[in-house]
């Protein structure tokens, strides 16, 4: 039998990318949405850090060149931000964590009666700190699930799967977030072109004078986004009966008050019996709004993306991770929550550990994209290049 060409078995299971095969950014929502449900069931730093390097190493191996895709950095700065915060807050605000283990004793401001149970400075212990660095090490790792996701989701092919009833909302969050990305690029290119004038970079002149091109540029970003909004016919409504917008607000609202209550009743111990019944029927009666308001939405489609077997996949891996871990919470819930009095070493769990590691799926199954495959070895075999997606 005929061996193939190098590489073939890689590019089996992960093809390079293109608009054929490219996956549903909604499926790399509900991946790192399946990862931040895993991370918000346990305080293990150990856990927590596993969840971290999983989405960071999926992230290395399958994000683009886009602008959107330079994010994950801010994300993972953001949430070393958060935890360092966080430990500030508890050594200067006290905590209610009792511990026998004194680093040191700030001064402490005294305050009025009023103010009983709130203290300023005062006495520090190991315990309230090691309690505050799970604390904010729990809220980083949500920040960078989601960052994980704005890295591998293209903002723009995922508005183009929102539902017509959430299309108005969606442009403005996609302005939101592109804004950021394509701001970061126009300076780092300003710069570059500083620099190899031999101009200087640095102080408050230069900042000056790159400010106003840049500025220059996100303005005329904007008119350009306004003018092919307006040739596409934004904003347009088509004419629906008085009854269906009525049944459509009733829907829409009375779906998004049962998810809250089901959400509120699977967080609670005492509602576990209705919380998943009550947030099946407000999902139900809220993508049934959806789909009424979105009778109002006159655009249309050009190819629209299909969740196919690998989007599947990706989205079923984050799934898994989250129901493993949710499972994980009955049978060792000590090992997800290490107590800090008495001051303990955290301990990484079997089989909780290893629940994580199907969020690595996607840096298997997920298409290449172009430029991760273009550094890959020469093969004998012609390789057509990837198709650009065309512009929203």
């Amino acid at each position: 039998m005929t061996a193939g060409p190098p590489g073939w078995r890689s590019r089996l299971l992960a093809p390079v990318a293109d608009r054929g095969n490219a996956l549903h950014p909604g499926a790399w929502w509900l991946w790192a949405l399946g990862l931040a449900v895993a991370a918000s069931r346990t305080t293990n730093p150990l856990l927590l850090g596993l969840i971290i390097g999983v989405a960071g190493y999926v992230v290395a191996a399958r994000r683009t060149d886009a602008p959107w895709a330079r994010s994950y950095g801010a994300f993972v700065k953001l949430g070393l931000f958060v935890v360092a915060l966080r430990i500030v807050f508890s050594v200067a605000l006290g905590s209610p964590i009792p511990g026998t283990h004194e680093l040191f004793t700030l001064p402490e401001l005294p305050l009025p009666g009023w103010a009983q149970g709130i203290r300023i400075g005062g006495r520090v212990t190991a315990e309230q700190v090691l309690f505050a660095l799970y604390d904010g090490l729990k809220l980083a790792t949500l920040l960078i699930c989601v960052g994980a996701a704005n890295a591998l989701a293209n903002p723009a092919r995922l508005l183009k799967s929102l539902p017509g009833a959430l299309y108005e909302a969606g442009v403005a969050v996609v302005v939101a977030m592109t804004f950021a990305p394509n701001l970061v690029a126009d300076v780092v290119r300003l710069r570059t072109a500083r620099r190899l004038r031999g101009r200087p970079t640095g102080g408050v002149r230069a900042v000056l004078q790159i400010g106003l091109p840049v500025l220059e540029g996100a303005l005329e970003r904007s008119v350009a986004v306004a003018a092919s909004m307006d040739a596409r016919g934004y904003g347009r409504t088509a004419q629906v009966p008085p009854a269906v917008r009525r049944t459509t607000n009733v829907l829409t609202l009375g779906g998004l008050l049962g998810v809250c209550a089901g959400s509120y009743g699977l967080l609670a111990a005492q509602g576990a019996g209705y919380g998943l019944p009550l947030l099946a029927a407000g999902l139900l009666a809220a993508v049934a709004g959806l789909r009424l308001g979105g009778r109002r939405s006159v655009r249309t489609r050009y190819r629209p993306d299909r969740f196919g077997p690998r989007s599947c996949l990706v989205a079923a891996s984050g799934i898994a991770v989250a129901v493993l871990m949710i499972r994980a919470n009955g049978y060792a819930p000590e090992a997800l929550h290490p107590g800090v009095v008495p001051l303990t070493a955290p301990e990484l769990p079997l089989w909780p550990a290893l629940s994580v590691l199907p969020g690595l799926l996607p840096a298997v199954i997920a298409p290449v994209p172009p430029a991760a495959s273009s550094s890959a070895p020469a093969s004998p075999a012609p390789v057509s290049p990837a198709r650009e997606e065309p512009p929203a």
